[in-house]
């Protein structure tokens, strides 16, 4: 099944998707009758390629130039992590939902989504898969780690923002983290200010990790003129004004992950 998605894949690539100046969207076939849509971008000689989830319902925006224009931290930093030497996926939305509320992001129908993505981006590039999330999408990617424990070509796990309120279904913390056995970075802003991303409830998730090889807590603080919703992304939430200090993180921890 998976040779067939990825030749699927591979005929979407030459036929079926959507070509921009630089970055490109893929559909790619992950269950019976439904699709997911994907952003891709190549770096030449990369040394990973991180592959992220973006918070709030999920998705990229449209495709303008080549580039996302969502305006989610994740999606808005692509040429910053193209600038550090990878490779940039951005998983999207399945063609049966609109958006990806916090249920959907715990669902098993997401795993089967995000696998066959993975798959389609390892028929790109070999180079080793980290999954990054941001705010709801942090519910994605440690949902799809915890899935995909056995996935030697998934390289670790990057959370940013992560939904820290128990009361919220798949918050970070109350997934099961013990069964995580791969390098993990948690970065954050101390003055989060959105109800349920709370920086000091952030430690629940370093002590659930109880099995990973590699741990690391970040917590930043700075920034520039945040806007708007605490949730939102102009926000600290958001990491507004210090976009390239955070990528440059994030890239140097994953290039070398350590305590």
């Amino acid at each position: 099944m998976r040779i067939l998605c990825w030749c699927m894949a591979l005929m979407l690539t030459l036929g079926g998707s959507h070509a921009w100046a630089d970055g490109q969207t893929f559909r790619i076939p992950t269950r019976p009758g439904v699709e997911a849509s994907v952003y891709w971008e190549a770096q030449e000689g990369a040394k990973a390629t991180v592959f992220l989830f973006t918070g709030g319902n999920g998705g990229y925006g449209k495709v303008v130039d080549g580039k996302p224009t969502s305006h989610n931290f994740l999606a808005r930093s692509v040429a910053l992590f193209l600038a550090d030497g990878y490779n940039v996926a951005i998983f999207g939305l399945p063609s049966d939902t609109p958006a990806l509320d916090y249920s959907d992001r715990v669902n098993p129908k997401h795993l089967a989504d995000v696998r066959a993505a993975l798959d389609f981006v390892r028929t790109q590039s070999p180079a080793p898969i980290w999954l990054v999330g941001t705010s709801r999408g942090t519910v994605s990617a440690t949902y799809v780690a915890i899935g995909s424990v056995d996935d030697p070509g998934i390289a670790g796990l990057v959370l940013t923002s992560s939904v820290t309120a128990f009361k919220k279904e798949g918050a970070v913390p109350t997934q099961n983290l013990a069964a995580l056995k791969l390098p993990v970075l948690v970065l954050h802003h101390a003055n989060d200010a959105c109800a349920i991303c709370r920086p000091y409830e952030v430690d629940w998730i370093m002590k659930g990790l109880k099995n990973t090889p590699v741990k690391k807590l970040v917590m930043v603080s700075g920034g520039a003129n945040p806007i708007g919703d605490p949730c939102e992304s102009y926000h600290h939430h958001g990491f507004i004004g210090q976009e390239k200090e955070v990528v440059d993180l994030m890239s140097s921890w994953m290039h070398n992950p350590a305590n």
